[in-house]
């Protein structure tokens, strides 16, 4: 009984490549999903209150739709972790977590998708 309900609170977390291996499953469900900011695709609408950007593994990209003002750390080439869902394309993101431990490094280069869903899940 007491597991019951736990596949409809299970939250996901993915990496952009992980998720387009697979859309259909994880299409309207909530999950984590993380990776780089791409430099270069972050705009920010004050008037809206809508951050736009784009989250890579250094492979895939998927784009970011976030509700809200951004964090105070928050860049780009920053590593992040948005919680939402996906919709119509773009994920929409309803909490957003920076990066910022002290001893965060960040992605080389050619880093698999792999190697950068650990780094961010060690960061966390």
């Amino acid at each position: 009984m007491v597991f019951g309900g736990l596949g409809r609170n299970l939250v996901y977390f993915l990496t952009p490549s992980e998720y387009l291996q697979d859309q259909a499953r994880y299409q309207n469900r909530p999950v984590r999903l993380g990776g780089l900011v791409k430099p270069g695709t972050v705009h920010y609408d004050k008037d809206r209150l809508e951050l736009r950007f784009v989250l890579t593994d250094g492979v895939a990209e998927v784009p970011v739709l976030h509700k809200g003002t951004p964090p105070g750390m928050f860049k780009e080439g920053q590593g992040v972790v948005v919680e939402g869902r996906f919709a119509n394309g773009v994920f929409q993101g309803t909490n957003l977590l920076v990066k910022h431990s002290e001893t965060y490094q960040p992605p080389k280069e050619g880093w698999t998708p792999e190697e950068v869903r650990k780094l961010i899940e060690e960061a966390q």
